[in-house]
């Protein structure tokens, strides 16, 4: 027998030998490094006492009396410091609602408004500042500040606080601003070299924000100088939280941060490495939350993560089957444990164990959700942003209880009587059925407005004879009787 076909077949065996070890070498550690889950439970866990509820206000003062809201403020995107987006309302403050007002628009509400006192304000993703009568709607002022926005304003010693990721049309730079309350007046306004969509964190007169090219702010409420600044590895988009003297926030590099918030310096840095099979990291557009020790957010890798605010330890991650943009909402609410609220875009919104990562129970959304979620008393809200609606679940059960047909990103904000929902282009004020007098007032309102077209009606058929002059009239006088109820 000729060598060559021996030395051919032996050099096939080896060939296949070696795929055979690569295959295997390759699969031990995609098992290694795979982005599933992780649970790490000696990490530190710190319970915390119960957070003070807000008074049940869902029944509105009577006449000559002083509304206790009237100095109500949610004052940042995530309601406190640290965004954990859970207000401790009334049980009162539940379903069925009716809708008081409605704010319609063309332009995209990314992100929903802060309230002050009275008013709400709402930054536009045109750029446009508006400050709405919480009870009636009306548009106080508004002001055009700039191109393109996507963040909430924040509020405090009644100034409010804008950052724009583009300040003209052919301008890929942003600014911030500062504005008073009262009548928009703009006091003071920084360039940025880069844009910026990161909501900004109020604390004293302290200004916290950061950009797309990765630089963090901090700076004075006074006159909007600077402050100090630091510089991450990679574009930071979401907002900043704050916990014990400390920042913290994730970076397109995939990076968590926590910074001292007296002098911008690093307590620590870590990465997450849970995107292409473990060997690279995904990017962090989630704000975190920080509670129970913990810092949670969201990664486009498909994670949830749970660091431990000393140092950055990995206490768990969590994985979803899609992106996670969206911000976690973070409670113990009455009767329950401590729960981490979070939503994918696999379509399916999440209540996990904020110590372990377990999931304590789903649902199924049928939509991709983007947004942060929000806890109004003992339900959580979302909104899908393919279907464009919003649901309410029991915090505890993970039973819906609430639908509406209107929702995109983040759903709502409240001041423990009102629930004011962020549709895709329109704001809308619903407070529940169950206060008193206000199932009668809201059978009147309809009874009025029903009342109020059929005249509009019978004035129009009266006056005109052609169908579209009628319709016409009929539609100028809704819009006038709509206009003096207002």
């Amino acid at each position: 027998m000729s060598p060559q076909p021996a030395r051919r077949r032996r050099r096939i065996l080896i060939g296949l030998g070696v795929v055979v070890i690569l295959v295997v070498a390759a699969g031990a550690v995609f098992a290694l490094t795979r982005p599933g889950d992780v649970s790490n439970p000696d990490v530190e866990f710190r319970a915390e006492p119960t957070e003070t509820a807000v008074p049940d206000a869902t029944q509105p003062p009577k006449r000559g009396e002083k509304d206790p809201l009237d100095s109500f403020v949610w004052p940042v995107y995530g309601y406190a410091l640290d965004r954990r987006r859970y207000l401790p309302a009334s049980q009162n403050l539940r379903p069925p609602y009716y809708r008081v007002w409605s704010l319609t628009g063309r332009v995209l509400l990314e992100f929903g408004p802060v309230l002050g006192g009275k008013s709400l304000y709402l930054l536009k993703n045109n750029g446009a500042l508006y400050a709405i009568a919480k009870d009636t709607g009306r548009v106080r002022w508004k002001r055009r500040l700039g191109f393109l926005a996507a963040a909430s304003p924040a509020y405090g010693d009644d100034k409010v606080y804008v950052t724009l990721l583009q300040r003209g049309p052919r301008t890929r730079a942003g600014r911030a601003i500062a504005l008073r309350a009262s009548d928009g007046k703009i006091l003071w306004n920084r360039l940025l070299p880069s844009r910026s969509e990161s909501s900004p964190l109020l604390d004293g007169d302290n200004l916290y924000f950061g950009s797309e090219n990765g630089t963090v702010y901090s700076l004075r409420t006074s006159d909007g100088s600077v402050r100090w600044k630091f510089k991450a590895h990679g574009a930071v988009k979401s907002a900043l939280a704050l916990s014990a003297g400390k920042l913290y926030f994730g970076d397109y590099s995939g990076r968590v941060y926590a910074l001292w918030q007296d002098s911008g310096k690093p307590a620590w840095v870590k990465t997450s490495n849970g995107a292409r099979f473990g060997l690279s990291s995904g990017q962090f557009y989630s704000t975190p939350a920080v509670a129970f020790g913990r810092v949670y957010l969201g990664n486009t890798d498909g994670n949830v993560y749970s660091y431990a605010t000393d140092n950055g330890a990995l206490a768990w991650r969590r994985h979803t089957n899609g992106y996670v943009y969206a911000s976690p909402a973070v409670a113990q609410v009455p009767g329950g444990a401590p729960t981490v609220y979070i939503g994918s875009y696999s379509g399916t919104f999440y209540a996990l164990d904020a110590r372990s990562g377990r999931v304590r129970w789903s649902f199924d959304a049928h939509g991709k959700i983007s947004g942060a979620a929000t806890v109004a008393g003992d339900i959580v809200y979302f909104s899908t942003i393919d279907r464009k609606t919003t649901t309410g679940l029991g915090a505890r059960t993970g039973r819906r209880v609430f639908a509406y047909p209107r929702g995109a990103y983040n759903p709502v904000v409240s001041d423990g009587r009102t629930i004011f929902l962020n549709g895709y282009s329109s704001l809308y004020a619903l407070r529940p059925l169950s206060a008193k007098g206000e199932v009668k007032a809201a059978r009147r309102r309809t009874n009025s407005r029903r009342a109020s077209r059929a005249a509009c009606l019978r004035k129009a058929e009266r006056y005109h004879t052609h169908k579209r002059t009628i319709r016409r009239s009929y539609y100028r006088c809704v819009r006038r009787h709509h206009a003096q109820r207002r």
